[in-house]
Formats: structure tokens, C-alpha cells, sequence
């Protein structure tokens, strides 16, 4: 069995449980949770899995040294001391990015300068020659952490941010990021088991995200490289069967509606989920949330509504106090998670949330609130046998550095200050053990990139058809085999989730 090496991968603050979760299930080792990332253990085939399947990770980095340093001239010669010609020759170029916490490094920009700076230099004494520097296109990227006088030193295996799926052609005012919205879907716990709503839908991210869970296809499908297949050791027949392996793909057998009040809206979600392949499993439309009425198929509901930050709305908490009572009147024996930011809001929903989640968004340190709907009073629903918190739930909730003691969430409309404490959730270290599951290798290891020409949900052999290469490019636009047979929107479902006059 191939060596097993250390990986990091990256995320959002908030998402570190969730991306622990999927890295276990995807078979890492050792792994434990930290803040903003996840560190395991893995080969190079587990490497490329990370960044081809994983719905929660920025970005995964394969360290290749750890030192301490307390100048910029420590950092250049820890660096140079490094062979850079197991991993750069004279014809590649370089690209080294920073993230600094630390009272000694005050610029990352400066620390990257000297990364590259002690690079060159070494191979300038042995050559007399110098690798160069593309910011915009390196063959290799570098990563450099420093937090105090800690540095980690790393290849970046992802390249462009992962949260760049691919398939977003268009975008409306502040979208929410496809890892962010992967996340929110992931710890609703929903795996495509009833229908899925958006209301407030935007440029649709989490209707796609959803059908990606729903069928368990990775996001990493759309994408046209990863900085991995740069390296010197790239084993592209690896890849090639990772990419090409649809075997544990599923079937969705509900459906995902989404809506938004915003024609031009509805008009890029619909664009973004044609790119992407799901019009069978996706229906958008335009309308108003308060005409929302009660589905008659069971359904999850995750909604992003305006938090009056970079998106507002004219009456922000009269919206608010509309989101609670269509979920009272019109979405009963269901389960409705709310994202947003500020208090206020949530006190206009007037509902009380069965679990908090402190999630950001951006660098708003916003609420994840699951309201879980249900007729008659409280005692009668329990009666029942029913439950508002699980045990996992309660324990979370319980925990006592949940929130910040002073948090911007506590800041009110007008400007002034709750004096009400909460607590920061404490990003404890938690190491996870793990069983590595042998999946069924099953298929043969194809040569090229045959796995999918985005063709309809047919039939396996329509999906198994030889596509273009994915480095060439698609036009999502244009591309014939989209998934075809998407469902016609002029056509209702019998659970009509708005009142239509059609």
C-alpha cells in the first residue's frame, strides 16, 4: 500500500465538524479538527479524492515542512534549506501565497516575497538559473502559514479555491459560496430522502448543491483542472479512475423547487442549474414567499433571507415576521432551517429554534436556526412520541462557549448594543477514529476522461459515454449533452408549494 503522508484541508469557520465527517467517510486517517481546517492523514490517491468529492473544503494542501521562526530571515533559510528541485525544474513557474497570524509577521505579502526570494536564490547558486514567478497560472503553488512563530510550509494540491465549482455562469448581488451552502444542506442532515425547498433562491447555489448531495456526484465534476495535475508525480491513470468511478453515485427520487421574487434572479438560477446538468431535478420559479402554501409532499426547507448587511430590503424585519408565519400556517410536520445575522430578526420569526449553529458567512458570524414545524400544541406533539432536540442537539446546545461574548450579531438596527452575553464556540482539537472503508473498485480503469458527457439520468450507459476533455473547456451553455429531459416548468407537480393561477 502506498505511503500515507499529512494533508490539510481548508474550510469555513463553523464547517470544521462537517468536513470531519466527510473526510472519515472518505477513508483519511488521523484526523482531527482544528480552526478553519481539518488536518489527516492519506495517499495520493486519497489526496485526489479530497479535492475531487469533498463538498465542504476551500482547498487541500500537502505540507512539506514545519519550523518555527521569529524573523523574516529564519523563514528564508528554513525555506532554502528545503531540495526545491523535487518539486520545481527551470521550466515551471511558482506562485507562493501567505496567511499570517502572528506579532512578529505583520505583511504576508512580505513572508511570500521571502519564500520566493530563498527559492530562487538556491536555484540561482546551483544553476545559475531562476525558475519563474506566475501569480496568475503557477504550475506550482505554495502555502505558507504562520501563526506566532508556527510555519507550515505546503504544496496546494486545489489551485483555484474549491468552492469554484464550475458551474456558475452567472451571479446575483452577494451569492452565498457553494462550500457554505454544501455545509448548511449537510448539517440539515437531508441525503435526498423528501423534496427540498429554497424560497429565496438567488442564483440558485443551494438548489444545485442539493441535487449534488442528493445523487452524491462530487462537485469536483464541473471543474476544469486541479493544481495536482501540474505536480512532477502526477499519476494521471489514477485520476482518470477516480473521476471516471460513478459507482456509488444514488438516485434522487423527490424533487428541489426553488423560487425568488427577483425575475432576473430566477433567470440566473435557471442558467447556473442547465450548466450543471440537474434541470430533471430542479424547478425555479418566480414568487413571492408569503404566497407560499403547505406542500403536500414531505420537505426540507433552507432559506438565505436578506440580513440587511450587503443585501436589504425595504421592510427587513417585516420579512422576517412573514418567514415565521408562512412556516407556522403553511409548512407544518416539517423542518425549516434559517440562516442570518442579526438578532432582531430572528425575534420578528417568533418561533423557537430546536438548534443554533454559529456559522460565518463572510466574515459575518452568523446564526444557523432549524425550526421544526408541527400542528397542535407542544405537550400533544411529544405525546406522540415526537421530539424537538435530539441528544446530539441538546449536547450542542449545551455547550458552554458556544457563542462570542461580544459578538457584531448583538449589534441592533439602529446602531446600539445588546449588553447580553453569549459565548464563542471554542474550536477544540477532536481526533476522530476511523475504519478506512475499501470501497468496490468496481469498473475497468478506462484510459481518458470518459466518465460523464453531463448526459441525462437515463440510463448508466448514456453516463458512461465518452465526454470531452475537460481541460478543453465546456460551453454549459451550449452543451448537448446537458442533461437532457429537464423538467418543464409550464407543467405543475401536484404539491404546489405557491398558489398559481395557471
Amino acid at each position: 500500500m502506498e505511503q500515507e503522508f499529512e494533508l490539510i484541508a481548508k474550510t469555513f469557520m463553523g464547517l470544521e465538524p462537517v468536513l470531519a465527517q466527510e473526510l472519515t467517510q472518505l477513508g483519511a486517517n488521523n484526523v482531527e479538527i482544528g480552526r478553519r481546517m481539518v488536518s489527516f492523514t492519506g495517499n495520493k490517491e486519497l489526496m485526489y479524492r479530497a479535492n475531487f468529492q469533498l463538498h465542504t473544503a476551500i482547498r487541500i494542501l500537502k505540507p512539506i515542512k514545519h519550523f518555527k521562526a521569529k524573523s523574516a530571515d529564519d523563514v528564508y533559510e528554513e525555506v532554502k534549506k528545503i531540495d526545491w528541485s523535487q518539486y520545481l525544474d527551470l521550466k515551471k513557474c511558482f506562485a507562493v501565497d501567505s496567511v499570517v497570524f502572528s506579532e512578529e509577521f505583520r505583511h504576508s505579502k512580505f513572508v511570500s516575497y521571502k519564500v520566493k526570494d530563498a527559492i530562487v536564490d538556491q536555484f540561482r547558486e546551483k544553476t545559475g538559473q531562476r525558475p519563474n514567478i506566475s501569480v496568475a497560472n503557477p504550475d506550482i503553488r505554495l502555502n505558507m502559514h504562520i501563526a506566532e512563530d508556527k510555519c507550515t510550509l505546503s504544496l496546494d494540491s486545489s489551485g483555484e479555491s474549491l468552492h469554484r465549482r464550475g458551474y456558475r455562469q452567472e451571479s446575483v448581488e452577494a451569492p452565498l459560496n457553494e462550500v457554505l451552502a454544501a455545509g448548511m444542506i449537510l448539517m440539515t442532515g437531508w441525503k435526498g430522502d423528501t423534496d427540498f425547498i429554497d424560497p429565496m433562491c438567488g442564483s440558485g447555489t443551494l438548489l444545485i448543491e442539493a441535487a449534488l448531495i442528493a445523487h452524491n456526484m462530487a462537485p469536483g465534476l464541473f471543474r476544469k483542472e486541479f493544481a495536482f495535475e501540474k505536480w512532477p508525480d502526477f499519476d494521471s491513470e489514477l485520476f482518470d479512475t477516480i473521476y471516471n468511478d460513478d459507482s456509488q453515485e444514488r438516485e434522487f427520487n423527490h424533487h428541489i423547487y426553488g423560487y425568488d421574487i427577483d425575475m432576473a434572479a430566477v433567470n440566473t438560477a435557471r442558467l447556473n442549474m442547465k450548466a450543471a446538468g440537474l434541470t430533471k431535478d430542479i424547478t425555479i420559479e418566480q414568487a413571492d414567499f408569503k404566497d407560499f402554501r403547505q406542500p403536500q409532499e414531505k420537505a426540507l426547507l433552507v432559506v438565505n433571507p436578506p440580513y440587511g448587511e450587503r443585501i436589504s430590503t425595504p421592510d427587513l424585519l417585516g420579512t422576517y415576521k412573514m418567514i415565521g408565519e408562512v412556516l407556522k400556517h403553511q409548512f407544518k410536520n416539517n423542518d425549516a432551517w434559517v440562516l442570518s445575522y442579526r438578532r432582531e430578526c430572528f425575534d420578528q420569526i417568533g418561533l423557537k429554534p430546536s438548534i443554533k449553529i454559529p456559522l460565518y458567512n463572510g466574515s459575518l458570524e452568523c446564526e444557523f436556526r432549524k425550526y421544526q414545524m408541527f400542528e397542535g400544541k407542544l405537550k400533544e406533539y411529544r405525546s406522540e412520541g415526537n421530539i424537538l432536540k435530539t441528544e446530539e442537539e441538546k449536547r450542542a446546545m449545551s455547550e458552554k462557549h458556544r457563542f462570542k461574548k461580544i459578538r457584531e450579531f448583538k449589534k441592533s438596527l439602529d446602531g446600539s448594543d445588546d449588553d447580553e452575553e453569549d459565548d464563542i464556540r471554542s474550536f477544540q482539537f477532536h481526533k476522530f477514529s476511523l475504519d478506512r472503508k475499501q470501497g468496490d473498485k468496481r469498473g475497468d480503469r478506462r484510459s481518458g476522461r470518459d466518465r460523464r458527457e453531463f448526459g441525462g439520468r437515463d440510463s448508466r450507459d448514456d453516463r458512461r459515454g465518452k465526454r470531452d476533455d475537460r481541460r478543453g473547456g465546456r460551453d454549459f451553455k451550449s452543451d448537448k449533452g446537458a442533461r437532457k429531459g429537464g423538467r418543464d416548468f409550464g407543467k405543475k407537480r401536484n404539491a404546489k408549494n405557491f398558489n398559481d393561477e395557471d
